[in-house]
């Protein structure tokens, strides 16, 4: 099993910054690539960003290229989201979630993942 505990969200005008943590335990954290999700109230979840076990590789949605950036350090088994320039449509909740990377599923999809966090919420004001 792996635990997930996501953190740093919180309220922030238009145009602001945040930055998320998500703090990992109970495997090898750098077997694991690692993704970010958002859910919208009322939306389906939806990929954000993935990066890969050792951190050479990162993949992002299109609505969050050159605005967000996932990093990971493999010595605090934490992975990080930051995220720059929020518009409100950012306002959503974000998870965490982990990934053998072993794993041959779509990174870019809920099923693709097997481990998740409880999620941090993130609101972004007009």
């Amino acid at each position: 099993q792996v635990q997930l505990v996501e953190s740093g969200g919180g309220l922030v005008q238009a145009g602001g910054s945040l930055r998320l943590s998500c703090a990992a335990s109970g495997r090898t954290f750098s077997n694991y690539d690692m993704g970010w999700f958002l859910q919208a109230p009322g939306k389906e979840r939806e990929f954000v960003a993935r990066i890969n076990w050792s951190g050479g590789s990162t993949y992002y949605a299109d609505s969050v290229k050159g605005r967000f950036t996932i990093s990971r350090d493999n010595a605090k088994n934490t992975v990080y989201l930051q995220m720059n320039s929020l518009k409100p449509e950012d306002t959503a909740v974000y998870y965490c979630a982990a990934r053998h990377f072993t794993r041959s599923l779509s990174i870019a999809t809920k099923r693709g993942y097997d481990y998740w966090g409880q999620g941090t919420q993130v609101t972004v004001s007009s």
